[in-house]
């Protein structure tokens, strides 16, 4: 009899999912509590999957021999708790991924910043230096659905904690791990511990045939490497000091130590700021490892062009510049793109809290923004942040109105940065769709 795999989450890692245990000749059933994007029923409908939406049968999941927990279902969710209390596996797309990869080898990055962008400049240098390969996970298809319909020797992995809470066995050939901040504490009891216990997962099954680049400027990842011990080959970045092997960055020399070590001028980076400094090492470090040659390295982070929605340049209206920073969903992302600003800035900040934190971003507010346009449905603990801080603070609830503002209140060589440090459910279905609102809106200047 075939194994009764149960999906809960009809997203892009659920349906996903669905297609690979389809495939793979398992029973699935797919169930969501809320609803199905259109063409993800007709995509479940096509390949002849079982599926509801709306609500949960329990009766036909906790008949399964296995359950995948889509990323964005809490622990605590009633249904996942009524899986576990039956003593049914609950698994990530990860593991299941994991299991049905073959040969492939697998990059993975997690971090609490900079992980987007790292994971696409891999992604470049790879496919330009001719490695066939694919970007998935939080960017474009889900791992588990590029695995059913289109498998590539390589993949490059964008994880996420959520991601690497519930895996077995899930072991990646390469783990980057960019940094661990304040992030996504709603989800983990507002534990800051329990999260970082989820980002080192990434590296609990690596063996010494593998490799782990790490950040060894990041204090909270250098504190708790003893207690998270690993068995991959190490391969720390730093800015503040010269390392055997890894890379680090000296007197504006950015120098890759392992593979075909080389070294390569800071300012022909293509991205700018001290945290894509680290990004683009991480990047290196990685592609070395793979095998491609110096030259290819060099070519492709020259040329990397900035991602959607992370530092991008929108336009310049009559001397002022907009920056669509909508995917700062957390406050550290946020101080990286204030650190990275030379001009005074009107800042667009709000949306829901995870459990923020400004005071880590209070001193770098103090000295470079002039004034704060909040756009949100609840401001109450921005305001209460830097209401003595800063000078100006508009409430808006609409991306059309915080940029009429920011404006209004802007003057020719500012910038107006919508550097959310928040989630965006309340007011938009996602950062993308904020960004392209924001984009919209000073298109309409």
């Amino acid at each position: 009899m075939n194994k009764r795999i149960v999906i809960l989450g009809g997203g892009e890692s659920g349906v996903g999912s669905a297609l690979l245990c389809k495939q793979q000749g398992y029973e699935v059933f797919l169930s969501d509590g809320g609803n199905i994007k259109d063409h993800y029923q007709r995509e479940l409908e096509a390949n002849l999957i079982d599926f509801e939406f709306g609500g949960h049968t329990p009766d036909k999941i906790l008949s399964a021999d296995e359950v995948m927990k889509s990323p964005g279902i809490p622990g605590n969710n009633p249904m996942v708790l009524q899986v576990v209390g039956n003593n049914i596996p609950v698994i990530s797309e990860m593991e299941l991924a994991y299991r049905h990869k073959g040969e492939s080898k697998i990059i993975g990055i997690t971090g609490s910043n900079g992980k987007t962008t790292t994971t696409s400049l891999i992604y470049q240098i790879l496919a330009s230096a001719g490695v066939d390969c694919a970007i998935v996970g939080n960017i474009g298809n889900s791992i588990a659905r590029q695995i059913a319909t289109d498998p590539k020797p390589v993949y490059v992995v964008e994880i996420s904690s959520f991601q690497l809470d519930d895996i077995i066995s899930f072991r990646p050939d390469i783990a980057v791990l960019t940094n661990i901040t304040e992030d996504h504490l709603d989800r983990y009891d507002h534990d800051f511990k329990k999260y970082i216990a989820a980002k080192f997962n990434i590296v609990k099954h690596q063996t010494a045939e593998d490799f782990f680049i790490y950040n060894a400027d990041d204090a909270v990842t250098v504190h708790y490497l003893d207690q998270y011990p690993f068995n991959s080959k190490p391969l720390p970045i730093s800015m503040q000091k010269e390392l055997p092997k890894g890379a680090f960055i000296r007197e504006g020399q950015m120098n890759v130590k392992n593979g075909d070590a080389f070294a390569m001028s800071i300012f022909d980076f293509a991205l700018k700021g001290k945290h894509n400094q680290y990004n683009t090492m991480a990047a290196a470090v990685a592609s070395s490892v793979v095998g491609i040659r110096k030259d290819k390295i060099r070519d492709a982070v020259a040329s990397f062009e900035s991602l959607e929605h992370r530092m991008e340049k929108v336009a310049t209206v009559k001397g002022i510049d907009f920056i669509n920073d909508s995917k700062a969903t957390n406050v550290n992302s946020a101080w990286f793109a204030l650190e990275s600003m030379d001009k005074p800035v009107t800042l667009i900040l709000g949306g829901v809290d995870k459990g923020n934190d400004y005071d880590l971003i209070k001193e770098m507010v103090a000295e470079k923004v002039k004034a704060i346009i909040c756009l949100g449905t609840d401001n109450a603990k921005i305001h209460a942040a830097f209401d003595n801080v800063v000078a100006t603070i508009i409430d808006t609830t609409s991306a059309e109105d915080a940029v009429r503002h920011a404006y209004a209140v802007s003057q020719k060589g500012d910038v107006v940065l919508l550097s959310p440090a928040c989630a965006s459910f309340d007011l938009f279905k996602n950062y993308e769709d904020r960004g392209e609102q924001f984009k919209k809106a000073v298109k309409a200047l």
